[in-house]
């Protein structure tokens, strides 16, 4: 396969995600104004209580098979590795470049968070359809892909609406904390008879008419019931992300996939139940272009107020297209000579590739449900996008050398 042909099928899913982008854009002007803010806001509701959770439940009845756990068992490990290795490069990058305090959820998750599945499901049945394809004939290379696209999308998927999830809301949450803090501070002393020392005297003044022990008892008792009060705030938060839209449809559609009699409801062209299947298919359908329409208008208002230091979009881009690509073909290297692959080069390329792959597009939405950096988020997926298309061409070729 030459190389402009590899590079023509590289960028046709950035282009298609940039002209997308480009509509939303156009849609959030004056001119049409159909995405105002109000409107992206809902649109963006939706997604994530509707399109998002039914396209993780569809993909995920679809393609989990217990089979196909036990040897492709590797995957999900994969992923971890790239979420947990792309999360800490994105801590050193926040630590390094120190930006302001609620973008740093936003770079870490996009240093981690890859469009796995999406990409996938487009670049490598292409490559497959492509004359002088090395894996398989064309008629094997493309089912087997579409396999391996669907299972990398269902995979990625759950780590991005739990790990990721997490990782933005927390993130917005610290950062709406200390706005808080800094209005409280702003705000004036409205005692005519107190200064701004008067209470702090008052504190100490009545500690140090109390006992000795009943002060220091306070104190300990203050203490336990702060801890106490820090676990169980970690713990309701914990059972609040696991109750979101995504995450409870892809719990429940890891279980239909997994449990053969429920599937069969489901899946396939006898089973009684694929009117359900194919409406929660055609709704999730609509959660990646809404998604990106999203991303096209954040970026009209991102371009005049967003501060997004160029040298972070640098960082984000040397991470996932320079760095997380060699550590990728390093783990399959090491994993295939250790045993832990099946022999098929066209699995270990599939693995290798989500290593490779742009943010994914779920972040976009969760920063507009947070309501932090999404006009940031907007623009760093122009240029990482950008980017992409050259990165995925020359990465793709690199491994396909190494494996041939």
């Amino acid at each position: 396969m030459g190389f402009l042909t590899l590079l023509e099928v590289a960028a046709m899913p950035m282009l298609q995600v940039l002209l997308i982008s480009t509509l939303g854009a156009f849609m959030a002007t004056k001119y049409l104004n159909l995405l105002n803010p109000d409107s992206r806001r809902y649109l963006n509701k939706l997604v994530f209580d509707v399109f998002g959770p039914s396209l993780m439940f569809a993909s995920l009845v679809k393609t989990v098979d217990l089979q196909d756990i036990f040897t492709w068992w590797f995957m999900p490990i994969n992923v971890g590795l790239i979420f947990f290795i792309g999360g800490l490069l994105g801590w050193i990058v926040v630590k390094i470049l120190k930006p302001e305090p609620y973008l740093e959820g936003l770079i870490i998750a996009t240093c981690s968070a890859g469009n796995i599945g999406n990409l996938i499901l487009v670049v490598v049945p292409a490559i497959c359809n492509e004359e002088g394809s090395p894996f398989r004939d064309r008629n094997s290379c493309n089912a087997v892909a579409l396999s391996y696209a669907s299972f990398s999308m269902a995979i990625g998927g759950f780590y991005i609406w739990t790990y990721t999830y997490h990782l933005v809301r927390s993130s917005a949450i610290r950062y709406k904390a200390i706005q808080d803090a800094e209005e409280a501070l702003k705000k004036p002393n409205k005692d005519l008879d107190a200064n701004s020392e008067s209470h702090l005297l008052n504190v100490d003044y009545e500690d140090e008419a109390k006992p000795i022990d009943e002060v220091s008892s306070g104190k300990a008792g203050d203490e336990r019931s702060s801890s106490w009060g820090k676990v169980t705030g970690i713990l309701y938060q914990i059972e609040e992300e696991l109750m979101a839209p995504p995450t409870i449809a892809a719990l429940v559609g890891f279980i239909f996939g997994c449990v053969p009699w429920l599937k069969n409801l489901l899946v396939g062209k006898t089973a009684p139940l694929r009117l359900i299947q194919d409406s929660i298919k055609l709704l999730g359908e609509g959660a990646i272009p809404c998604s990106t329409l999203i991303v096209g208008a954040n970026l009209i208002q991102g371009l005049r107020s967003a501060k997004l230091r160029p040298l972070l979009i640098v960082g984000v881009i040397v991470v996932r297209y320079m760095i997380l690509p060699v550590i990728g073909m390093g783990v399959v290297k090491v994993a295939g000579d250790l045993g832990f692959l099946s022999p098929d080069p066209l699995y270990r390329y599939v693995l290798m590739l989500q290593f490779t792959l742009p943010p994914a597009m779920s972040v976009g939405t969760m920063t507009q449900l947070f309501d932090v950096g999404k006009e940031e988020c907007s623009v760093l997926y122009i240029w990482t996008y950008l980017v992409a298309a050259f990165s995925l061409t020359m990465w793709s070729t690199v491994f396909m050398w190494v494996l041939s």
